[in-house]
């Protein structure tokens, strides 16, 4: 696949030469008999460097389907996340496994949590996905917020309206707010972890004092060239609106973006090129420094959503405790495993997995990791084959019915801490 290099930048691509207009998006006649339509995915006043659409040069416009009919979602839910109680208590889950009977992208969603409520723009969905076959003649759009695809098993190629992305484990990707997309499994079968964002779109944190560089580089993110589909039959194009699918038919793929400019576009970017920044005296800073993105709120610094990794790193921190301390927070954590082990727990973490550490409920180390790092030797140490993520938001992240009540909820997580030996001496 090729790729457009850098973040929120103004791209222009054409798949046949000639598609894109000159001087004007929307001329009285597009080229090659075209259809000129924009995509907005924030407020017409958006301030301009917040500001996000994208021009489509397309076979045919988007209000060409049948009408839409609901849906089952099955264990899809939305915000408001309200359907059974939230507790305190901390929370994990194992793996979801792949499903028995055949299941795509979109029927392989099951809902594990969530906050806030998409009519509203705020909170988030936090889901897996297994499935075990590719989207035929399927395309899915979101129009409650836009899609952060975190793989973790199988590669996907995902063919977007605005071009294809192959997105593997250890890479993520972003689909915008109101794209139509459908996913190809490589591999026959694939997992991961989705962060619906309902609320501002996603981008870079700001750097302040560490400076100029570091965290994720703008360069490193890839948006695909323009690509499409002309091709007639029947085909299902399903939505996600105010929390519940819908389906619509239309005749021939909605994949027929022919060209496009604009900087609201799918992107993807390597988690493996992460530049870490830390201590190198004593302590270490909060998670924060491991910001990917972030979807910030009017409040400055409380984010609606920080997206975090927790990659391969070096711990060189003087006389300090090097995993993640004993904590409890004002933001809350939901956490997934991509690979490895994560650096704070010793076992029950396995990748394909989730915990959830709400507002102001104590979490850190097990046992096991605790004792194994106040007696460690604090020479230089490389914490290496491991990839953990989190979604952190400053709204409670409330479980689903189905989260609380599955069979891949670890009913004995706390126990993970109760060796934790008194040490105290007068």
């Amino acid at each position: 696949m090729k790729y457009q290099s850098g973040f929120g930048n103004e791209f222009a691509t054409e798949a046949v030469e000639g598609a894109l207009p000159e001087g004007q998006n929307s001329p009285q006649r597009a080229p090659l008999g075209l259809y000129a339509e924009q995509i907005s995915g924030t407020p017409f006043t958006a301030p301009r460097h917040l500001n996000r659409r994208t021009w489509t040069y397309r076979i045919r416009p988007s209000v060409m389907h049948k009408p839409f009919q609901e849906l089952p979602r099955h264990l899809l839910r939305s915000g408001p996340f309200d359907e059974i109680a939230t507790s305190p208590n901390q929370l994990r889950w194992d793996p979801l496994p792949i499903p028995v009977q055949p299941a795509d992208f979109v029927e392989g969603l099951v809902t594990l949590a969530g906050c806030g409520d998409p009519a509203a723009h705020s909170g988030i969905g936090i889901h897996v996905y297994a499935a075990n076959r590719s989207m035929q003649d399927r395309f899915f759009y979101n129009a409650d917020g836009e899609l952060l695809i975190v793989p973790q098993m199988g590669a996907l190629r995902i063919h977007t309206e605005l071009g294809i992305l192959d997105v593997n484990p250890l890479e993520v990707c972003v689909i915008p707010r109101g794209i139509k997309f459908r996913v190809d499994l490589l591999y026959g079968e694939a997992r991961g972890y989705v962060c619906e964002n309902y609320g501002a779109i996603f981008r870079l944190p700001d750097l302040g004092p560490i400076g100029a560089n570091g965290l994720a580089n703008p360069r490193d993110f890839l948006t695909p060239l323009a690509a499409f589909e002309d091709r007639e039959g029947g085909c299902q194009v399903i939505a996600k609106f105010l929390g519940k699918l819908w389906s619509a038919e239309v005749d021939h793929s909605p994949l027929d973006v022919v060209a496009w400019h604009g900087n609201l576009a799918p992107y993807k970017y390597d988690l493996r090129k992460f530049n870490c920044i830390n201590s190198v005296t004593f302590d270490h800073p909060d998670p924060s420094i491991f910001t990917v993105l972030t979807s910030p709120t009017a409040l400055a610094g409380t984010a609606n959503c920080d997206f975090a990794i927790f990659p391969p790193r070096w711990a060189v921190a003087e006389h300090t405790f090097r995993p993640p301390w004993f904590h409890r927070n004002f933001m809350n954590e939901f956490m997934g495993l991509v690979k490895g082990e994560y650096d704070a727990k010793a076992e029950g973490f396995e990748p394909g997995g989730a915990s959830l550490h709400n507002c102001m409920s104590g979490h850190g180390p097990d046992a096991e990791s605790y004792e194994r790092a106040v007696n460690a030797d604090l020479k230089p140490q490389r914490i290496d084959d491991t990839m953990a993520v989190m979604f952190e938001s400053q709204l409670v992240i409330r479980p689903t019915k189905f989260a609380l009540e599955s069979i891949t909820l670890q009913e004995d997580y706390r126990e993970c801490w109760q060796g934790l030996k008194r040490h105290f001496q007068r």
